[in-house]
């Protein structure tokens, strides 16, 4: 199974409004591990960026002056992604940025491109819901280091959704425990050996034998089927 997965950075919130993609990040997974072959473009975006989106990610005009157009580079993007199951946080955001991109060019849309889009955000308010899930929030509950995330990177951002992905999906071999203090991240092992070890029969003394004899009358009393597991253990 091959993954891709995508972060942009933008000049505003809008592409409606004439905002235009600054920086692609893309990490590639196959059958679940890194391959190493990722893909990062910056892009001249031809107009200012938001002040606040230039908080964020801190690209400046000067920096993205001699960077190439969308167009310049959309056969490379578009040979990157095609066929795999392209994994974004917020996917509404970002495919609305790449969909009115490959408009303007008059090219099939994201989800024309690729096997699947799947929205991590949707997945991780599945698995925390009440919970914050952002990307900064997920790498805190999942235990995956962010410390050099001080401005936003499309690279950067894919490669930290890549981790936190992997471990939100892990199914029966993670287990994630809520906790006032920090969420803790528990590896399971399942397939333990443990023939080597023999497990004592403790037999119950008269008060114990009593107890459970009163308990089993008045659950017998109680209900038509009594205690099924005796039954069970009867026949």
């Amino acid at each position: 199974m091959r993954l891709v997965f995508l972060d942009t950075e933008t000049t505003g919130l809008s592409p409606q409004s004439g905002d235009r993609i600054v920086e692609i990040g893309c990490v590639e997974l196959l059958d679940r591990r890194p391959t190493g072959r990722n893909l990062h473009l910056y892009l001249n975006p031809q107009r200012s960026s938001h002040p606040d989106a230039l908080r964020v990610h801190g690209l400046t005009d000067e920096f993205l002056s001699d960077k190439p157009l969308f167009e310049a580079v959309v056969d490379q993007f578009l040979e990157f992604i095609s066929g795999a199951e392209v994994v974004i946080h917020n996917a509404s955001f970002d495919a609305g940025f790449l969909d009115h991109e490959l408009g303007r060019l008059n090219r099939p849309s994201l989800l024309q491109s690729v096997e699947k889009i799947t929205d991590s955000l949707s997945m991780a308010r599945e698995l925390f819901p009440g919970k914050a899930n952002s990307l900064d929030a997920l790498c805190k509950r999942l235990e995956v280091d962010n410390r050099n995330r001080s401005l936003h990177g499309a690279l950067l951002d894919a490669g930290l959704l890549a981790e936190v992905y992997v471990r939100m999906t892990r199914g029966q071999k993670l287990l994630v425990v809520e906790t006032e203090d920090a969420p803790v991240v528990v590896e399971r092992v399942d397939t333990a050996d443990l023939s080597q070890f023999a497990l004592p029969l403790i037999a119950p003394n008269e008060d114990e034998q009593a107890s459970h004899d009163i308990l089993i009358a008045g659950i017998a009393k109680a209900s038509k089927a009594g205690a099924i597991w005796t039954r069970s253990v009867a026949q």
